[in-house]
């Protein structure tokens, strides 16, 4: 379901991800990245479906379904779950920032709980300390 109201900024459909060249670009396999009204990048990834109306440019409501949970790209075997991300805007070959560099939990746990918690500043603020296009780290 969409985190947050929205525009649907990048869908992948294609599970390209392959151990033989375990390229970071695909690890997420099917995998669905917007921008919220609030400016936020938020990113799921290692779905097993992703609804067919949902295309970059598709203007998406808080809550409204995006798919259904997998386990794709480099999750294949270890069990359905999403991996979500929160970032800012970046453009489409800056994979690394757009998967996720603020540490979501403290935001979903506020979510589940019904608590109004946006990560906008704190997105705002990682940004400015790690630059808008920050060295990869780990891939």
């Amino acid at each position: 379901m969409a985190p947050t109201s929205g525009v649907i900024d990048e869908v992948n459909r294609v599970d390209r991800f392959k151990w033989a060249t375990n390229k970071g670009s695909d690890r997420g396999g099917l995998s669905i990245s917007m921008i919220g009204d609030d400016g936020v990048r938020y990113y799921g990834s290692h779905l097993s479906y992703i609804n067919p109306e949902i295309i970059s440019g598709y203007r998406i409501a808080v809550g409204d379904p995006l798919g259904k949970v997998g386990d794709s790209g480099d999750a294949k075997g270890t069990g359905t779950h999403v991996h979500f991300g929160i970032s800012w805007q970046t453009p489409a070959n800056i994979w690394w920032v757009r998967r996720g560099e603020l540490y979501p939990w403290k935001y979903l746990d506020a979510w589940k709980a019904g608590k109004d918690l946006n990560p906008f500043g704190s997105v705002k603020s990682l940004e400015k300390k790690i630059g808008n296009v920050p060295k990869q780290v780990g891939y």
